[in-house]
């Protein structure tokens, strides 16, 4: 076990060339970061689940029903003991094979065993109360994360000038607000993959789980390496566009149209901007580059580059989503649903949707042919005339 910590812990994987850890404890002031400190990420964790299930039912679901936030009504299935098994130790759509043995073992017609799974599916998506309140938590920390962490940077020099992030590299103390940011951030990111088995799975569902893993390692191996003060602008870069998201999506599920629009399109601009411009021009350049003023690369510049490239490149997808939406609005006159994180990844998602189309095209159908049965008996009706016509013009001269 010695072995494994001190090969994990070698300065060379963490520190530039010239520094080593007794350089961290030269470091004036109250407090410098320590990896054990990490470990307090955990049960933070664990409080902010705890946290969540109060605020989703005191206050989000009390919100939810002020705001005029409505469920769909969904038909109940009906009592079927091989479809259920089917359902919960196979698959969610069984093929067209599965289909036919089930309809053997359970005496049913295909349509019949079609629709059970399109109900029993049904069931099991959440309802708009549900992600209401999900977005109703994400909003209010990414908002409180947000104004404390700009509140906290806006007087430091590294706000304003990146290259101060490097000025007297390694020896910078950290300072308590912080270290808090630091901390309550690393264990709300811990909390979202906990939850990520309960919480709506969305479009995204693989970017998000990349975007968490990538976020939880960039903190730690920025606090670790004292890289605290590029940490906290990669922070607030995130925060300022993300409570914007959630906000819209509230007033999506509460019916409030144009008030979402208004809130999307108000987010588009600052995650475009912040995202796209500030994010690569400033901090990746300042890691990338400016750093090498102060040291040389080393494996830790690369490792730290390289979650920054992974997050940029998750920026760039998004971005795409949500240019394609913009696209929509303008030349199509609709804003649809947010493509980035809203829509749920399950495929039945449009079943409803393409039940209508079904139903609408079985519709046609019916009239086509009722049109083309009237067709025909216009026509046969037409020759029966003319044969009468014809045999009365026909009779006289018989007679």
């Amino acid at each position: 076990m010695d072995q494994i910590s001190q090969w994990l812990w070698k300065q060379e994987y963490w520190l530039p060339p010239g520094i080593v850890w007794d350089d961290l404890d030269e470091i004036e002031g109250s407090r410098r970061p320590l990896p054990r400190d990490l470990l307090l990420a955990l049960p933070l964790a664990v409080g902010f689940i705890m946290l969540r299930y109060a605020f989703e039912r005191r206050v989000a679901f009390p919100l939810s029903r002020v705001l005029g936030v409505r469920d769909q009504v969904r038909l109940k299935v009906t009592p079927a003991p091989h479809l259920e098994a089917f359902y919960t130790r196979n698959s969610r759509q069984p093929t067209q094979n599965e289909i036919t043995s089930l309809v053997n073992q359970c005496n049913l017609t295909r349509r019949q065993v079609e629709t059970w799974f399109r109900n029993r599916r049904n069931q099991d998506r959440p309802s708009n109360t549900k992600k209401f309140c999900e977005a109703s938590w994400r909003f209010v920390f990414y908002l409180i994360a947000f104004a404390t962490g700009f509140a906290s940077l806006i007087n430091t020099p590294w706000f304003w000038e990146q290259k101060e992030c490097w000025r007297g590299y390694p020896q910078q103390p950290v300072q308590d607000v912080h270290y808090w940011y630091y901390m309550l951030e690393l264990g709300f990111y811990w909390s979202l993959l906990l939850c990520v088995s309960v919480d709506v799975k969305r479009k995204d569902f693989k970017e998000q789980i990349i975007h968490h893993f990538a976020t939880i390692f960039l903190l730690g191996f920025s606090y670790c390496s004292n890289y605290i003060r590029v940490g906290t602008l990669v922070m607030l870069v995130h925060d300022s566009s993300d409570f914007l998201l959630e906000s819209a999506k509230m007033f999506n599920y509460a019916g409030w149209k144009k008030t979402c629009d208004s809130l999307f399109v108000i987010f588009a601009a600052v995650f475009l901007v912040t995202r796209l411009i500030v994010f690569p021009s400033k901090i990746i350049y300042t890691t990338l580059v400016l750093s090498m003023e102060v040291f040389e690369p080393f494996m830790g510049y690369y490792f730290f580059n390289a979650l920054l490239l992974v997050l940029q490149a998750l920026h760039v997808y998004w971005a795409y989503l949500i240019l394609r939406m913009i696209y929509k609005f303008l030349f199509l006159g609709k804003l649809d649903k947010d493509e980035r994180s809203d829509v749920e990844s399950e495929p039945e998602e449009n079943e409803e949707e393409e039940e209508k189309d079904q139903s609408s095209w079985r519709k046609r159908n019916v009239v086509r042919d009722s049109r083309l049965a009237m067709l025909s008996s216009s026509c046969v009706l037409n020759n029966l005339t003319n044969q009468k016509a014809d045999a009365n013009r026909r009779l006289p001269k018989a007679r």
